[in-house]
């Protein structure tokens, strides 16, 4: 406890609302899961507390509503991955333009990949 407020240790998986089934989290892709794993481990190393990406998170959710997009669960992630990316920036983590030229890498390696292999980055310049 920190001033009267309960603080939590590790991401309150059942307040996100994540799209669930008896195994845990149900990810669409494997994007999905990618992104699911950098907000947890951004956290864990102190990068922003839970409450702070909960905040991001349900932003990004109520500005969806606000819009008039529906919510069906289909786009849960990409809301997921908006907040990350903001959360990212707000932390001084990378830019938008580093956000950008990662996107643009993985994208290049993901249309270079011969169809059943894994997606991966090269080591070199972008």
């Amino acid at each position: 406890m920190t001033c009267g407020t309960i603080t939590l240790n590790t991401p309150d998986l059942a307040a996100l609302k994540l799209p669930t089934d008896d195994n845990g989290p149900i990810f669409a892709e494997p994007w999905e899961a990618q992104a699911f794993a950098m907000a947890v481990k951004l956290h864990e190393a102190g990068h922003f507390a839970w409450t702070e990406w909960a905040s991001a998170l349900a932003e990004e959710l109520k500005g969806a509503a606000d819009r008039g997009e529906p919510d069906d669960g289909t786009h849960y992630y990409h809301h997921w991955l908006a907040a990350l990316e903001r959360l990212v920036m707000e932390k001084s983590l990378a830019g938008q333009a580093e956000l950008a030229e990662r996107k643009a890498a993985w994208v290049d390696a993901y249309l270079h990949t011969p169809h059943g292999q894994p997606v991966e980055l090269s080591s070199g310049p972008t």
